[in-house]
């Protein structure tokens, strides 16, 4: 058994987001991410083989998705973002760190899940 706080200690700023893989087991990947006003570079866009769940700790981020919407994060907020879902870092808040906690899996186990059924029976 593993144990460990979120948000403490937090790394020092720096020009890179530091990343630090938490749990990595049977396909599912746990990663804290701190950022220090990190973008995504002007035209990246991330589209990932993964499904991923990102929930906002600490800070302020803005998603940019492909189709010109964007979600703006602040601590307690999630996002569910599919795989080939084209996303960007479109910001992250400066002169205080931003945490992400991400989950990512194999979008094939999504697929061979029924779908949760809604009928009252």
């Amino acid at each position: 058994m593993h144990t460990g706080h979120l948000l403490q200690p937090l790394p020092a700023a720096g020009p890179d987001e530091a990343l630090d893989t938490l749990l990595a087991r049977g396909g599912v990947r746990v990663e804290r991410i701190v950022s220090f006003g990190q973008a995504s570079p002007d035209g990246f866009w991330y589209d990932q083989a993964e499904d991923e769940f990102v929930v906002l700790l600490a800070g302020r981020a803005t998603l940019r998705f492909d189709d010109g919407r964007d979600v703006v994060l602040t601590p307690g907020v999630w996002v569910d973002i599919p795989a080939h879902r084209r996303h960007r870092v479109e910001a992250t808040a400066a002169g205080e760190p931003t945490v992400w906690l991400a989950v990512f899996w194999p979008a094939a186990i999504d697929a061979a899940q029924p779908e949760p059924s809604h009928r009252a029976d």
